[in-house]
């Protein structure tokens, strides 16, 4: 009989050890709950500029303002970014409304060229933050890499810094597997530095490439993902001192006609925690008018520094980690492009809000989204 009284005992013990421990993980998982959204309309203007291709957004908490980073190549207007106010009354979005517009500069102050006609001194902005230690901004350019019979442009992508201004205070040294090749080897065109986010403390940056290098293995399809790579940097050095391999989801949909072009690739990145980020990955298939957005938790603690690792076709290597925490698909509303996140203010209930912002690509058949969640742990 105390045998039995035991044996029940210790398996109700072990039973409620099982449950915290579910209880503690189910704690680390949030969840993102949709409260509101709008619509930039497609033939916004501000001061003088076509507002569109929004790719990176940050929010400054002290001033409530909002940066904004177009993609334009200077072919619309010069490259630029906006700042905004974003009106959030009662856990509702009214409005965003435009403060201030400023054009990206380069390293001996110029403004960049346009992309089709002087493409060497272009620049393909593709996210920004805000560093409130530094009153300085940070953002990212992607670069290119064209090799055709009549043209060829090697830019390398880059990580900038800027005044509040626009004018330019530097750049990261960049990793040599970054650099763009002629060879098939290194970073692909159109599908290298998307997302930049800083730390808690502002002391590293984290970016990422959207496809894989070259070196380390093939474009995601429908059967499986790609590998890429997540890039840390020392925000006072400006030195690479980490990259861990990241394995996005197979394309979402089989794109119509069969062969064209489909692609799946993470396309922003928002620090959530200590070795953990948020990760967009947003798939796209010919034939198809939306995109397959996900937002996923990765955990970076177990993840292998592949930094002196030159490819991952060579190597046996631990991952980053990831969970699923949201699929814009189950909302049942159209979502476009998704291209930049951030944490905005609390909410009424004291929740955090995170609210992300899609790119038209200057396309009158896309549209401009700004969608506020709710951060719910």
């Amino acid at each position: 009989m105390r045998k039995f009284l035991f044996l029940v005992v210790l398996q109700a013990v072990l039973l409620s050890c099982s449950n915290l421990k579910q209880t503690a993980e189910n704690k680390q998982i949030p969840s993102l709950k949709l409260i509101s959204s709008i619509e930039i309309p497609f033939d916004e203007t501000f001061q003088n500029t076509k507002v569109g291709g929004l790719s990176g957004i940050d929010y400054d908490a002290k001033n409530d303002l909002y940066y904004l980073i177009s993609d334009d190549r200077s072919k619309t207007n010069d490259s630029r970014f906006y700042t905004a106010k974003i009106r959030l009354v009662e856990n509702k979005l009214e409005s965003i409304h435009f403060q201030s517009v400023s054009t990206l500069k380069n390293e001996i102050g110029k403004v960049y060229g346009n992309w089709t006609t002087t493409p060497t001194t272009s620049a393909d902005p593709e996210d920004i933050r805000f560093n409130p230690k530094t009153n300085t901004l940070v953002w990212s350019s992607e670069g290119a890499r064209v090799i055709t019979a009549d043209k060829e442009v090697l830019q390398n992508p880059s990580i900038n810094f800027m005044d509040l201004k626009g004018d330019f205070l530097g750049n990261v040294t960049l990793s040599e597997n970054l650099k763009m090749q002629k060879l098939e080897k290194g970073p692909r065109n159109n599908g290298t530095l998307e997302g930049i986010t800083f730390d808690k403390k502002y002391k590293k940056i984290y970016t990422n490439i959207e496809e894989p290098l070259f070196e380390d293995g093939d474009k995601a399809n429908t059967s499986i993902g790609g590998l890429i790579r997540l890039y840390q940097f020392n925000a006072k050095t400006k030195k690479n001192t980490a990259q861990y391999g990241y394995q996005p989801e197979p394309i979402a949909h089989e794109p119509d006609p069969k062969g064209s072009f489909a692609v799946n690739g993470v396309s922003a990145i928002q620090y959530y925690g200590k070795n953990q980020l948020l990760v967009v990955e947003r798939s796209y298939s010919t034939g198809t008018q939306a995109c397959t957005i996900k937002v996923f938790l990765c955990d970076l603690k177990k993840a292998t520094n592949v930094k002196n690792h030159p490819s991952f076709q060579i190597q046996k290597l631990e991952l980053a980690s990831k969970k699923l925490i949201l699929n814009m698909d189950d909302l049942g509303i159209f979502i476009d492009n998704i291209e930049g996140l951030t944490f905005g203010p609390n909410l009424a209930n004291g929740n955090r809000s995170i609210i992300f912002v899609s790119d038209n690509n200057f396309s009158d058949k896309q549209k401009t989204q700004i969608l506020v969640f709710e951060l719910v742990k």
